[in-house]
């Protein structure tokens, strides 16, 4: 693999000593701990008015607003025209982008607004594909948010319709773009972990917002909210303003942990290592404490295998959610290989090296006479298992971003805006979103089936 080559050049420097190790910071831990600073910088051209890009917001619900306040965070953009089926969200968005701007419940009259260049999609899950590429039929840019899609079967006709339209389509796994991701990819293919065994991903919450009980506006019955178009062709139901404002409890229109939640960790881990994915999931969990009429689990873990490929050996994931913590709350994104661990987040990378031991200690000597003991460590000795570069290579060494680094949100845009003014490509297209969407409903699949699920990561269907 080529990842044996690379890891073989990084044990090669590590082994010249320790003014070699502090010389090339960028790529190694040394054998003490330190802190390294990550920089990027960003085209920041100032652009006329009729050279920006104008928005326009499908869904302006939570993610919809944090997306659009994102986007504007990168010269030459600005919010044109917004679309939601609660009116009292298009008024929050001429609160916040003006009273001059269009304003809709119908995505259909957005889209045929002249003045528009490129979309956010963040509506619920059951609507990402039929906006999508309606977006990109009538000739915009789309900025879909994760998952891509609901169901892995619906992700074909979303790329079909990208390359046939011309236009760009970027997948919202915000951190995809961070300084974060791209230190963890250069550390990653320099073979600063060897050969990655397993993948550690969760995300504990405790609080009713974090398990998703979002308020529900007191104003909120069947004249403000346009409920029928919201179910869309999921099954018809009574109004209910649950459904609505909290659609992430019910799988008839969200995709519950997996597509919040893991979704992000497969698009890092897929772009840190260049894999294409798991290949096959199992499931478990269960609906704990959160009993408030959703029908999907608050409590899941899932195991993933992945396959031997070109740039990685092959390994493990475990996926774990749990919205009832009582430790408080936290998360963790970690990579562990064969010669080192590394902790990845969008602003930062911890990357921890240890001495492995091959030489038996105490513990298992204890077995053998005095004159045998000497005997097994002499041989050990001889064969020189732990030598002084193993010990030069060790330690700990994490790289931040500085204080004025402005997110990988705003990375993600940037990526995004640059490609519309062709220069470069965007990081997440929908081939790699529907690679990490597939992967992450893998868990809903399992879960719900309570069997394992196998999955072709290259075709991008399940087996």
């Amino acid at each position: 693999m080529k990842q044996n080559s690379n890891r073989r050049s990084f044990l090669k420097k590590a082994a010249l000593g320790s003014a070699a190790i502090t010389s090339a910071p960028t790529i190694l831990a040394s054998s003490r701990d330190e802190t390294i600073w990550l920089q990027r910088q960003h085209r920041e051209n100032n652009y006329s008015a009729n050279d920006q890009i104008n928005l326009g917001v499908i869904g302006v619900g939570i993610q919809g607003i944090y997306d659009a306040n994102d986007a504007l965070t990168v010269n030459g953009s600005k919010v044109v025209a917004a679309c939601d089926l609660y009116t009292g969200r298009l008024d929050r968005a001429k609160e916040l982008w003006g009273n001059d701007i269009f304003t809709t419940r119908d995505y259909r009259a957005l889209l045929n607004q002249k003045n528009i260049d490129a979309v956010i999609v963040a509506t619920p899950d059951h609507w990402h594909k039929q906006i999508t590429i309606d977006a990109l039929k009538a000739g915009k840019h789309v900025y879909c948010e994760k998952p891509m899609v609901q169901k892995w079967e619906e992700g074909q006709a979303i790329i079909d319709a990208q390359k046939s339209s011309g236009k760009l389509c970027q997948i919202g796994s915000q951190g995809m773009a961070s300084l974060g991701n791209e230190k963890a990819k250069q550390l990653y293919e320099k073979g600063a972990i060897g050969d990655i065994v397993m993948l550690d991903f969760y995300n504990d919450r405790y609080s009713a917002e974090g398990a998703w009980q979002y308020p529900i506006p007191p104003d909120a019955n069947k004249q403000t909210v346009d409920f029928d178009t919201f179910l869309g062709n999921a099954p018809k139901v009574p109004f209910e303003p649950k459904r609505f404002f909290r659609w992430r409890n019910y799988r008839d229109y969200g995709t519950g942990v997996a597509g919040d939640l893991f979704v992000h960790a497969f698009s890092t881990l897929n772009h840190v290592i260049s894999s294409h994915g798991p290949n096959r999931a199992l499931a478990t969990g269960g609906l704990r404490y959160w009993k408030d009429g959703r029908d999907v689990p608050d409590v899941s873990i899932t195991l993933y295998d992945y396959p031997k490929t070109e740039t990685h050996a092959a390994f493990n994931a475990a996926f774990r959610i749990n919205f009832i913590a009582g430790s408080g709350g936290g998360g963790g994104f970690k990579l562990i290989g064969t010669e080192g661990e590394m902790e990845v987040g969008q602003n930062s990378v911890t990357l921890k090296r240890s001495k492995l031991g091959l030489v038996p200690a105490g513990y298992s000597m204890v077995a053998f006479t005095e004159e045998m003991q000497k005997k097994i460590k002499k041989g050990y000795e001889e064969q020189n298992l732990e030598s002084r570069a193993s010990s030069l290579s060790t330690g700990t060494t994490t790289w931040k971003a500085p204080s004025d680094y402005k997110g990988g949100r705003h990375d993600h845009f940037s990526n995004f805006f640059e490609a519309i003014r062709g220069n470069g490509k965007v990081i997440q297209d929908p081939t790699f979103g529907l690679r990490a969407a597939g992967a992450a409903l893998l868990a809903n699949d399992s879960y719900y089936s309570k069997k394992p699920v196998d999955w072709n990561p290259t075709e991008m269907k399940i087996i």
